[in-house]
């Protein structure tokens, strides 16, 4: 097992080691894991190359507001084939669930038409929408709420309760630990997301993290700075880790009881 954590930390740590040093130390042979001297030139060269700041608030309010959206949005609608009975019930969850066999890249073009057709292009809508209706978290928010026992909602109605008094009181807040799971799995979706913004996010005021560093990438004399390229990527994955670390403690056993274990 510690051969396994090492191995899967090791490539943070090198991202780590060599965003903190300079130019010329980045392919000295032997390498150093741990720069000399250490130096935050690259962060303040980064700072310097883009817009930090404004691409840092895009990514995170994309991811933010995508992954609250996508919740809600596929929190109601996993109640509905949970709980609802309605003709084709089943045979439409299953047509849903077809659509997670059609690869991401595919629908890239379809969804920039659609997007430029509704005047979208360069906004935040552009960013958000298209990601908010997700059949993978209908799917794990569905088996998390048909392990809620149906004796709580037989108790509610007796009281009175409608079917949103007992989504919103009973439902949501019994699956916590399905719902921090998803929030992750969101909010790394869009966090990283590269292709998509690359079409419909071409302005800075809209760019996100991704965008932004690949234009580091070959720069001047056709030269990558490394060093740059390790900063941008050790500030994308904080927010990742710490979104992980807060939502930890209901990741497993939210993973477990959705059945997407394994």
């Amino acid at each position: 097992m510690g051969l396994i954590v090492g191995l899967m930390v090791l490539p943070f740590l090198w991202m780590l080691s060599t965003s903190l040093k300079a130019q010329e130390y980045i392919l000295q042979t032997p390498p150093q894991l741990i720069p000399n001297p250490i130096t935050l030139e690259s962060y303040t060269g980064l700072a310097e190359r883009i817009d930090l700041v404004r691409t840092f608030f895009n990514s995170a309010f994309v991811a933010l507001v995508g992954t609250a959206g996508q919740i809600v949005i596929s929190a109601m609608s996993a109640y509905a084939f949970a709980r609802l009975e309605w003709p084709g019930r089943n045979q439409v969850f299953l047509l849903y669930l077809t659509t997670m066999m059609i690869p991401a890249v595919v629908m890239v073009i379809p969804q920039f038409i659609l997007v430029r057709n509704l005047g979208w292009m360069n906004t935040y809508a552009a960013l958000i929408v298209p990601g908010l209706f997700s059949a993978f978290g209908t799917f794990l928010l569905r088996q998390a709420f048909l392990t809620i026992p149906k004796d709580f909602e037989e108790a509610a109605f007796v009281d009175g309760a409608n079917h949103f008094t007992i989504f919103w009181r009973i439902i949501m807040p019994l699956s916590l630990p399905s719902l921090a799971t998803l929030g992750v799995f969101s909010f790394m979706g869009y966090w990283n997301n590269y292709l998509y913004p690359l079409f419909v996010a071409r302005r800075d005021e809209v760019m996100t993290l991704p965008i932004a560093l690949a234009t580091l990438q070959a720069g001047p004399r056709a030269l990558t700075e490394w060093n740059m390229v390790m900063a941008g990527s050790v500030i994308t994955v904080l927010p990742i880790l710490v979104a992980y670390l807060l939502a930890q403690r209901w990741f497993v056993s939210g993973a477990i009881s959705s059945g997407i274990k394994g």
